[in-house]
């Protein structure tokens, strides 16, 4: 267990988005969201800690994606023994998908023209 008292520090990232996020020990504080709030649940903290998060970049599920995943950093640098229920609900991997890329010849990344008989 860290030092009470004291920030930890987690980056998450979704997509485009990037979220820093910072726990502090407090009240716990509603926080809004229920993605956001999925780590928390999962270790039973949800009451323990008071969230300061700054988030720049994508959209708004791409931004609460990131501010999970960065919880979720965050409460492993808290206490090492939370990664093990954290992983198995799928929290401390990074969702890789990314938008595919629009290709030359094509409407949007995979959708061809429309057919036209004349």
């Amino acid at each position: 267990m860290a030092a009470p008292q004291q920030n930890h520090y987690g980056t998450g990232r979704r997509k485009t988005a990037t979220a820093r996020v910072y726990l502090k020990p407090g009240s716990g504080r509603e926080t809004g969201r229920m993605i956001v709030r999925q780590p928390l649940e999962a270790v039973k903290l949800v009451s323990k800690f008071d969230i300061s998060v700054k988030v720049n970049g994508g959209g708004i599920t791409g931004q609460a994606g990131a501010i999970r995943h960065g919880i979720t950093r965050a409460l492993i640098e808290y206490d090492e023994s939370l990664r093990k229920p954290l992983r198995d609900a799928g929290f401390v991997t990074r969702d890789a998908r990314e938008v595919e890329r629009k290709k030359v010849g094509r409407r949007k990344a995979r959708r061809g023209t429309q057919y036209s008989k004349r």
